[in-house]
């Protein structure tokens, strides 16, 4: 079967994409990767042959910044791309919405890797649930209005979608565990788990080993800091730099996503900027994020407890699902609130902390990589249909 990934090219997308692009590869499937050129030498160290988005006229296309805002560019480059390489099946990122109507437009089923917890309306419960953020119900609308704009401008507007609920292409995939969804939520039929998809680049050499150098010269306890995009809210740095001044801890703080690094002075703060945080991880005995997926299944994979200080986007969400499970405090973030003490009490939380473990063991042993590959050919072999009449059949080389 061909299969073509066409995910977001930021690596909290990516990166699931291709583990399990790399599973059915070994399986004997022929994979492809459409992702922009900057994320050329990390699909080429998977293995995968890497597709330039510019090439198909996709810049910005696959970028999780733009990623309301590109939809009809992402149609067009993933139809290209899916003719260039006669897929057969698509998989794709949750909020991709290009992707997933180039599926329909070309009758391909596409199967779509989400996040660790689910963004939108449970199909029955999850009542009373807190809304640390925006509610389910908002998320849905927004989400599907977007999607509702794109279908209008890349001219599908007068096409019925196959499914009851295009969000979720023929399967939807949670890199998450039950334990984070809220009690009593029923998911969607296509919403399925299968627990993190883990691949990441590996440090180059020498370079985990020189940041371990660094970290021994000061001796102190290190905390690794993940940060991602404020959507407006306080940056975390004059907290950080308060925290990691003078204090029993140091900190490795991963840029991220985040703009205008502001380490101070006499902070014993190493900022680094990596394709891959797992060795950084191991390294720490806390980790302190926003609330993104990436970091949060990172700590929780090997057994670390989280302090989450969310934003915006899904951050809330699954900072509350973090803490309902008890493994995360959440950063109150009122002006009276002490980052340091909040630190020191999570660290040595061993309820936290053994709660981290038990939920990382479970996830570890999900498979998810394997699993995710097992759904992908379930969904192959039932959308299994002749497409000899169809545009795609007609368009293709002879």
């Amino acid at each position: 079967m061909n299969i073509l990934l066409c995910p977001l090219s930021d690596g909290g997308y990516l990166y699931p994409a291709i583990a399990a692009g790399r599973e059915l590869r070994r399986r004997g499937h022929h994979v492809s990767v459409l992702a922009r050129s900057s994320a050329a030498p990390v699909v080429a160290e998977s293995g995968l042959p890497c597709l330039p988005a510019e090439d198909f006229g996709g810049r910005r296309a696959f970028s999780a910044t733009w990623w309301g805002t590109t939809g009809a560019a992402q149609y067009r480059a993933v139809v290209r791309a899916a003719r260039e390489t006669r897929a057969e099946l698509l998989v794709t990122s949750v909020l991709c919405n290009g992707a997933l109507l180039a599926a329909e437009a070309l009758d391909l089923p596409v199967v779509v890797v989400g996040l660790s917890v689910h963004l939108w309306d449970y199909r029955a419960g999850g009542d009373g649930e807190p809304h640390l953020g925006r509610t389910r119900e908002s998320r849905t609308l927004d989400c599907r209005g977007i999607l509702a704009a794109t279908r209008e401008e890349v001219g599908l507007a007068g096409r019925a979608s196959r499914w009851d609920d295009p969000l979720l292409g023929d399967a939807l995939l949670l890199r998450g565990d039950p334990a984070l969804e809220y009690p009593g939520g029923e998911l969607p039929e296509r919403v399925r788990f299968v627990g993190p998809m883990d691949w990441e680049p590996a440090p180059g050499r020498g370079e985990s080993e020189a940041v371990a150098d660094h970290l021994a010269r000061t001796g102190k306890p290190v905390v690794y800091v993940h940060l991602g995009r404020f959507f407006g809210g306080r940056s975390l740095w004059p907290r950080l730099n308060e925290a990691f001044t003078g204090g029993p801890f140091q900190a490795v703080v991963e840029q991220g996503r985040s703009t205008e690094p502001q380490p101070g002075p006499d902070a014993d703060i190493l900022l680094v900027r990596k394709p891959w945080m797992g060795p950084l991880v191991d390294l720490a005995g806390l980790v302190v994020a926003n609330g993104t997926s990436a970091p949060v299944l990172a700590a929780l994979l090997r057994g670390r407890p989280l302090a989450l200080s969310p934003n915006g986007s899904e951050q809330p969400l699954l900072t509350g699902a973090c803490v309902r499970a008890g493994v995360a405090v959440r950063d109150p973030k009122t002006p009276s609130a002490d980052l340091s003490a909040l630190l020191e009490s999570a660290w040595h939380d061993e309820g936290l902390r053994t709660r981290a473990r038990a939920l990382g063991d479970r996830l570890a042993a999900a498979g998810g990589a394997a699993r995710a590959a097992d759904i992908v050919e379930r969904v192959a072999v039932a959308s299994a249909i002749p497409k000899e009449d169809h545009e795609y059949a007609i368009s293709r080389p002879r």
